[in-house]
């Protein structure tokens, strides 16, 4: 045999390598996000911090996942995308609680934290282009970053709004709407996941 498995170990390896560096980064960014959403007291920062986290947990998932059968793929972008679902849900529960007792969003934070992410996320989604037709961990990752870039937009459009308004509303329907974004993209890798869904 000519090839001997070497085309797919290459393969195997790319996809680790880029893994890699985007659990690294958006490790980094839920810390950032995390911290300044709770001193900006921006429930869509927050949001965007939690989306990130689960992102670490779906690359985390997926470098687990490379080289191994597709059941352990499928598995783990199911798993995946549960946990997005799930943390989507907590977003919700703080949109309701800030929504019934009130914060004081700082448009500043969330602008300028939310375009480092943007930038980030930009790259992340580079680094993702070339295995976006890849098996389903591979696209599970590529369905979460491209949530996150359109979830950084919203964050820096409500910081826009918050400032011209002076209201806290924008952050807490941009929040809403993050986490509405996030259970989408879930449902649609637990879908791609499914038996019916798999596309070889």
């Amino acid at each position: 045999m000519s090839d001997c498995g070497c085309h797919m170990e290459a393969k195997n390896k790319a996809e680790r390598k880029t893994l890699r560096i985007l659990l690294l980064l958006n490790g980094m960014m839920f810390v950032v996000g995390i911290v300044t959403g709770t001193i900006s007291h921006s429930t869509a920062l927050i949001a965007d911090a939690l989306d990130m986290f689960a992102d670490a947990s779906v690359y985390t998932i997926s470098l687990y996942a490379v080289g191994k059968s597709a059941h352990y793929k499928n598995r783990a972008a199911t798993l995946s995308g549960i946990f997005q679902i799930t943390l989507a849900v907590m977003v919700v529960i703080d949109v309701i609680r800030r929504f019934v007792w009130g914060s004081s969003p700082e448009s500043g934070w969330m602008m300028a934290i939310a375009l480092l992410a943007l930038i980030v996320n930009s790259y992340c989604l580079y680094l993702l282009s070339k295995h976006r037709h890849g098996e389903v961990h591979m696209r599970a990752s590529w369905i979460f970053t491209q949530n996150d870039v359109i979830a950084n937009f919203s964050v820096i459009i409500a910081g826009l709004l918050v400032n011209l308004f002076n209201s806290r509303f924008p952050d807490l329907i941009i929040g809403l709407s993050i986490a509405s974004i996030v259970v989408w993209g879930g449902i649609r890798i637990i879908r791609d996941s499914s038996p019916d869904g798999i596309t070889q």
